[in-house]
């Protein structure tokens, strides 16, 4: 079983609705976290360090990861999905493109 992290900023609304979207896979497991001090759940390197794939939704986000948290890094594969902080929790534009972009990488 894959452990799959998704990252985006505050952790409240495009990472999160990632985590509800896949969260009902039984092949992978799956956790979300933002990069900012204030974040709903801050990204950890616990968090990094148990991800076996991350996906962050912007060039911003993997910089910060790779700064940040290069130690605990391990072999996991870091993928930036280029999603804008466009949309609201679970709006279904986000899940359609989620879907999209995150699918190929898991199958």
């Amino acid at each position: 079983m894959k452990n799959v992290l998704f990252v985006c900023s505050q952790n409240r609304l495009r990472s999160p609705t990632a985590e509800q979207v896949f969260s009902t896979r039984r092949d992978i497991e799956v956790a979300s976290a933002g990069t900012n001090h204030d974040a709903d759940t801050p990204l950890t390197h616990e968090l990094v360090g148990w991800a076996d794939i991350i996906f962050v939704m912007e060039k911003t986000h993997r910089t910060k990861l790779r700064k940040q948290f290069k130690a605990s890094l391990k072999a996991a594969k870091v993928i930036c999905l280029d999603i804008p902080d466009d949309y609201e929790f679970m709006d279904p534009e986000l899940i359609a493109l989620l879907k999209a972009r995150v699918s190929r990488y898991l199958d």
